[in-house]
C-alpha cells in the first residue's frame, strides 16, 4: 500500500520577523531547528525498516526541516521546485507583510485571483503539483515524504483527493508549521487522508 507523508516546514524567520514568505529564502529559527530535530528523531524511528523516498522544496526552511530526517534514515533528499511555496511575484521580494497588505490587489482567496503582478494563483500551484502527485504514485518505495510549505500543502490536499481546483473558491485544508499529514491509496484506487495537522512530533 502506497503511503505519503507530508511535513510542513518548521518555524522559520518569516514567522516572527513580519516579512513575506513565498519564494523569499528564509532559514529556520533556533526553535524551528529543534522542531526539525524532533521530527527527524521521532518520525525517523517510526520509518526504520521501510523503503522511503524523501522529497523537499529547495527553499532553505524546507530543506533544513528535511535534513535531520534524511540523516536519521540514511537517505538523500531530492529537491523539487514543484514543492515551493506560492510565488508572490517579484514585487514582494524582501517586503514585509504590512507592505503586502497595503499594496496587493487581493489576497488570492479565489482560485484565479492573482494578488500582484507575477504572483501565482491557486490554480497555478495546483497545476504544478498535479504531475508530481502522479509521479510519486509510480515510485517503488512504500513511503514517500514531502517537505513543503503551508500554502503549497493546502493545494496538495485538494490535488490528492482528486478535487477540481475550483473547490478552493469555498474551502481549504490547512496545517501549521511542523505539522505532519499522512495519506494512502486504499485498495489500489481510493485516495485517503489518514491524518492532517499532527503537531505531536514537535512537542516536548
Amino acid at each position: 500500500m502506497k503511503r505519503i507523508i507530508t511535513i510542513q516546514h518548521c518555524q522559520s524567520e518569516q514567522h516572527i520577523n513580519g516579512m513575506m514568505g513565498g519564494w523569499n529564502d528564509w532559514e529556520l529559527t533556533e526553535l524551528g531547528r529543534e522542531q526539525a530535530r524532533r521530527i527527524g528523531e521521532r518520525l525517523g524511528a517510526e520509518l526504520e525498516g521501510h523503503s522511503v523516498k524523501l522529497y523537499s522544496s529547495d527553499l532553505k526552511r524546507a530543506s533544513q526541516t528535511a535534513a535531520p530526517l534524511a540523516e536519521k534514515l540514511g537517505i538523500e533528499v531530492e529537491y523539487r521546485q514543484e514543492l515551493r511555496e506560492f510565488n508572490g511575484g517579484p514585487l514582494v521580494m524582501g517586503k514585509s507583510k504590512a507592505w503586502y497588505r497595503e499594496h496587493c490587489d487581493n489576497f488570492g482567496d479565489k482560485v484565479d485571483e492573482r494578488p500582484m503582478p507575477g504572483a501565482e494563483t491557486k490554480r497555478d500551484v495546483y497545476e504544478r503539483i498535479m504531475p508530481l502527485c502522479r509521479e510519486v504514485q509510480e515510485r517503488a518505495e512504500d513511503t514517500v515524504i514531502f517537505v513543503s510549505h503551508g500554502g503549497a500543502l493546502s493545494v496538495w490536499n485538494i490535488v490528492w483527493l482528486g478535487l477540481p481546483p475550483e473547490v478552493m473558491n469555498t474551502c481549504g485544508i490547512f496545517g501549521r508549521a511542523g505539522a505532519i499529514g499522512e495519506f494512502d491509496v486504499y485498495r489500489g484506487w481510493e485516495h485517503r487522508i489518514l491524518r492532517i495537522g499532527d503537531l505531536s512530533y514537535i512537542r516536548d
